[in-house]
């Protein structure tokens, strides 16, 4: 039997489990995993300048491709504690990623050992498991576990914790008798499927609720052939937007208090029927519930069991993988197609793109400064339907999904219910390594940009392109406009006047030379005319340096983003909506009256 050290074992098992790339920090006691990571190759590891920005860049590395699973390497103590972050954003988003943390040795776990804290503990209520391996002859064991746990059933992630001496200790691995473990993700039966299927075709107007869980599955074509079998439109979440190209027939729009279109919300409102598939009913989705779902019946599948009548009951609960269950829902289809037997919802389908050319936001304005609706309106027009967008919180993200257009699955990677700030530099250079010849394109507000800047010098060192489009406007705009409840504007101004750049007057940090300090490219813009060159210029850039490039965009003040507070039916339009087409002049729909 061959004989390695337990490190070393862990980097063979990473490989036969298909990684082949890793982010992370080097340390004391981690230090025998990255030996044995050196000496047995094959692995592409990138090292970033924050642990927390490793965990985020191994959640866009997963994030980007069906099968991914990013890992991210760090030591012990506040590396792990680094990680925590990631880990949460991962669970709650059904992200797997594997976190590796080293550890003081077995002996002084409970002496006060430098750096030597109970990461497992502090890690256990964000993972799926979290382990100190106390037995070197475990290891192989404890990581064959850990891919079995994040590919079975709902996708999360784990974390190891190696102390130092059982990294070292050799034991007895053989790779060539290793094998991963059978992969368990719960089934719908057809009888299941059935019942689901005459709930539907007893409504007149149904909708499907296609959530992340459809990405997560690979199953997005299998929802896209069903809902044309059945002629039923679609409305992606947040976390789903792509299953169902925005420019498709079937698009209904996205729901919601925030991150939703004003069709979106009138086409639910006039359903009776909604079909929810690998969703979680996320309250920013559905606002009240009595609103939500008053007058209509629901059918609910998702991988997890439990996750089923968490927010309110269904009709119907399927406990079920959507892949498994869209077969299902596919096959039967095909079958009541074939008989003539599916109800035509040709007039239900065009009700809804009615409502999607009558019900649009104002994008086109030529002020100066610049609103933000005018940079989604260019961005539309610079980045076409290959584009990857990476995003997490704030007032860029959720208007953002108001107004731009996605197309595909995986295209809108967007950290949905944990929303970090700082997460979007990291995670856009994991889906920048993930996929390096797509067309990548981060956006941030000021605060998100500043929280994880030095990540940046990541892009510039190991050549990982993409665009990053930096909207300015020296505020935490989310938190000013939600502070209106409370009538006050407190400890949310980034504005000073910074005295090595006075051009900037209030708006502070130059982003730009920050950006070009560290090892990237950046443009400034400040008039609506200058945008779409920028962005042209910014893909130029990109792609003959091969470093991120910023376009920072110079935002007035304040502007304050279509919202509700309570119910999907009182979102407020603070802006004047479109009443002209040239109001909107990249809307998927012509603006019609």
């Amino acid at each position: 039997m061959p004989r390695m050290t337990a490190a070393r074992a862990a980097v063979e098992i990473l490989k036969l489990e298909g990684v082949d790339v890793a982010f992370g920090v080097p340390g004391a006691a981690i230090n025998p995993f990255y030996a044995a990571l050196k000496a047995s190759g094959g692995i592409r590891h990138t090292l970033a300048r924050h642990v927390e920005g490793a965990s985020h860049m191994a959640e866009g590395y997963t994030r980007a491709a069906a099968g991914n699973i990013g890992v991210c390497i760090g030591t012990s103590g506040p590396a792990g504690t680094d990680m925590i972050t990631g880990l949460y954003s991962a669970i709650a988003d059904s992200i797997p990623i594997l976190c590796i943390t080293g550890q003081a040795p077995v002996a002084r776990l409970h002496k006060e050992d430098f750096q030597a804290v109970d990461i497992a503990s502090i890690a256990k209520p964000v993972t799926k498991a979290a382990t100190t391996v106390l037995e070197a002859a475990q290891v192989p064991g404890v990581f064959q576990q850990a891919f079995h746990l994040m590919r079975s059933g709902r996708p999360g992630p784990v974390l190891v914790d190696l102390p130092i001496d059982v990294q070292l200790t050799e034991i007895d691995f053989d790779p060539e008798a290793y094998q991963p473990l059978p992969v368990y993700r719960p089934t719908a039966n057809r009888i299941q499927i059935e019942k689901a299927i005459t709930l539907l075709q007893q409504s007149e107007r149904p909708l499907i609720v296609a959530g992340g869980g459809v990405i997560n599955a690979d199953a997005a074509g299998l929802l896209l052939e069903f809902a044309e079998l059945t002629g039923v439109p679609v409305v992606p979440t947040l976390m789903g937007w792509g299953i169902v190209p925005d420019d498709h027939p079937l698009n209904a729009g996205m729901v919601g208090l925030q991150t939703s279109h004003r069709y979106g919300n009138e086409n639910f409102l006039a359903s009776d029927f909604v079909l929810g598939i690998g969703n979680r009913w996320a309250n920013r989705h559905t606002g009240g519930l009595d609103v939500y779902t008053e007058g209509r019946t629901f059918v609910h599948v998702d991988i997890e069991p439990t996750q089923i009548g968490r927010i309110f009951a269904p009709a119907l609960g399927i406990a079920s993988d959507a892949r498994a269950a869209l077969e299902l829902f596919v096959e039967a289809a095909r079958e009541l197609k074939a008989a003539g037997a599916l109800k035509d919802r040709a007039e239900w389908a065009a009700s809804t793109q009615e409502r999607r050319a009558r019900l649009q936001r104002r994008t086109h304005f030529d002020n100066v400064p610049l609103k933000p609706q005018r940079v989604y309106e260019e961005m539309n027009r610079a980045f076409g339907p290959e584009t990857r967008y990476v995003t997490t919180i704030g007032l860029s993200q959720i208007a953002g999904a108001q107004l731009l257009h996605v197309y595909k699955p995986r295209h809108w990677i967007n950290c949905g219910q944990a929303g970090p700030l700082g997460w979007t530099i990291p995670a856009a250079l994991g889906v920048a390594t993930a996929d390096p010849e797509g067309q990548v394109v981060a956006l941030s507000g000021d605060y998100d940009f500043q929280f994880m800047v030095e990540e940046l010098a990541v892009g510039a060192q190991h050549r990982i392109p993409y665009v990053h489009v930096l909207v300015n406007n020296s505020y935490l705009g989310l938190i000013r406009q939600a502070q209106r409840n409370f009538d006050i504007d407190f400890q949310v101004k980034l504005e000073f006047e910074n005295i090595n750049a006075p051009e900037l007057g209030v708006y502070g940090v130059d982003h730009v030379r920050v950006a070009e300090g560290l090892g990237c490219k950046a443009i400034r813009v400040a008039e609506p005319e200058g945008l779409l060159p920028a962005f042209e210029e910014a893909k130029k850039l990109a792609a003959e340096f091969r470093v991120p490039v910023v376009v920072e965009a110079i935002l007035e003040r304040v502007t304050n983003i279509s919202m509700g507070a309570a119910d999907i039916d009182k979102v407020m339009e603070w802006e004047e909506v479109a009443t002209l087409p040239e109001h909107a002049p990249t809307a998927i729909r012509p603006l019609s009256a």
